[in-house]
């Protein structure tokens, strides 16, 4: 069941439909006719936050994905190495001299 309360009426009656929130009912607070914010128990707020931030982290990283994705459309595992073995031998050589 879903109760819809005005502002005003929810600040009278605001330990009622906390109570309500908690047993599950979804409560729904009003201004000007306008649905603007929804009751939940913390426990679902913090599931409904994790789940937001999951899914902007996912798109955040999905746009390099194509960019490591093989012919097949599996991911890629294995990173190109940043330098060959000769050159990473060449700049220990500079950096320290021969051996």
């Amino acid at each position: 069941m879903t109760i819809h309360v005005n502002i005003g009426e929810a600040k009278t009656r605001l330990s009622e439909l906390v109570a309500a929130a908690l047993r599950g009912e979804e409560v729904i607070v009003q201004r000007d006719g306008q649905p603007k914010v929804r009751l939940v128990p913390l426990p679902e707020a913090e599931e409904l936050d994790r789940e937001a931030r999951a899914a902007k982290r996912r798109a955040a990283f999905g746009f390099l994905a194509d960019k490591y994705r093989h012919l097949h459309g599996t991911p890629a595992l294995d990173v190109p190495p940043s330098m060959t073995d000769e050159e990473y031998e060449e700049r220990i050589e500079r950096k320290f001299g021969k051996p």
